[in-house]
């Protein structure tokens, strides 16, 4: 059988390069290692003075932990407590601190996208928690979960970005006792990229956590890094019980 030239879909055609662009895979940048040597702002004389000043505040002067639970675990070290204000000696306070892993691994969905933190290695993540959101329109109004589905879209196909993120804007119009359920949510169905999970109370930790133990798994999400968070101390001083309570549950 003869087809008429004009019945021939022609092979490279725009067709073809449209359908080639939509198609196309989304090439994701690993972490950046830089091979230069690290800037410092100061110099060794400088950071060891700025250690020392710290080390003298959280010896001299102290700082608020106002959850019991907290204040218990201080008690088990040779902090000298004094109502909910903690003193406690650098030497204590270092030993404490070089328990912690200079780097770990946070696992995405996508085993792909999981990223080492720490070490040499510059991950980014996407903006956390602004309640405000400018629209395509210049408009200045408060964010929405669809405003907060497009962002995670956006952040998925961003090739330099490594973080899905969590609250890259907080969604307005879900009561608050739901909201970390629907964001949390949408950063497993729009990215496969690793999540940062919710701190606002220690209840909505633990429900990012029993979320990560339905994506990947009881045992693995017990045993791994699957979500991280941000635990932000308050000025002048003090750890707040949200914050406390968050923190023991990551």
């Amino acid at each position: 059988m003869t087809l008429h030239p004009e019945n021939q879909t022609r092979k490279g055609g725009r067709s073809a390069r449209r359908a080639a662009r939509v198609n196309a895979p989304i090439i994701h940048r690993p972490p950046l290692v830089p091979n230069v040597p690290v800037y410092e702002v100061a110099n060794a004389e400088g950071i060891e003075q700025i250690h020392d000043l710290a080390m003298r505040i959280v010896e001299n002067i102290g700082v608020d932990f106002r959850d019991a639970e907290s204040l218990g675990i201080w008690k088990q070290t040779d902090a000298q407590i004094q109502d909910q204000r903690v003193r406690v000696s650098r030497d204590t306070l270092m030993a404490l601190v070089d328990r912690a892993p200079s780097e770990y691994v946070h696992h995405a969905r996508n085993p792909e996208r999981t990223v080492t933190v720490g070490g040499r290695s510059m991950v980014v993540s996407p903006t956390y928690g602004p309640a405000y959101i400018y629209d395509l329109e210049g408009k200045r109004r408060l964010a929405q979960l669809e405003d907060l589905h497009n962002l995670q879209k956006l952040n998925h196909m961003a090739a330099s970005v490594h973080i899905a993120g969590g609250p890259i804007v907080e969604p307005m119009d879900i009561p608050v006792p739901h909201r970390h359920l629907y964001m949390t949510y949408s950063g497993f169905k729009y990215s496969d990229k690793p999540i940062i999970g919710n701190v606002t109370a220690r209840e909505r930790a633990e429900d990012t956590i029993e979320l990560c133990k339905i994506v990947f798994g009881e045992d693995f999400a017990t045993n791994n890094c699957c979500t991280t968070s941000l635990i932000n101390a308050n000025s002048p001083l003090v750890w707040d019980a949200t914050m406390l309570d968050a923190l023991k549950v990551y």
